[in-house]
């Protein structure tokens, strides 16, 4: 049975750390760094390699993916709009229902508390979600 998020034999985690070697440049720094914040935000949290490539962070549901573009990393949060934001961090997606990203670019520094409080809000927002019953509510046409 192949490891969840298993490519080749190797964890996620090592793939993760492959493409921020890869990387070579700031974006690997930047992806590293968030990553490194993530983890002190809830060690708890599950590394995965989804969609041919994408670092993925979940705990009870997605946290966050981690992409590298030629001038930005993009850290989506799956539930961002569900997120309070009092520092302003998000600043790409925010225009959707239910995603929000941070655009980071080459030299910009990050609020390295306000984005683990992110973090956490994220998970206590997925753990309710998984901890809520689902309600099936009767229309009143089947009532009759």
């Amino acid at each position: 049975m192949k490891k969840l998020g298993a490519v080749q034999g190797k964890s996620a985690s090592e793939l993760i750390s492959k493409r921020i070697v890869e990387l070579g440049d700031w974006r690997g720094k930047t992806l590293g760094l968030m990553r490194k914040l993530i983890k002190q935000a809830d060690p708890k949290v599950v590394e995965e390699w989804k969609w041919m490539g994408t670092p993925v962070w979940s705990r009870d549901g997605i946290i966050c993916t981690g992409e590298s573009y030629k001038s930005v990393v993009k850290l989506t949060f799956a539930k961002g709009a569900s997120l309070k934001d009092p520092a302003h961090l998000f600043n790409s997606s925010l225009d959707g229902n239910v995603r929000r990203a941070i655009d980071i670019h080459e030299g910009e520094k990050i609020n390295e508390p306000a984005f683990k409080t992110l973090v956490r809000q994220a998970i206590v927002l997925n753990v309710a979600s998984k901890s809520r019953p689902s309600i099936k509510v009767k229309s009143e046409s089947n009532s009759k």
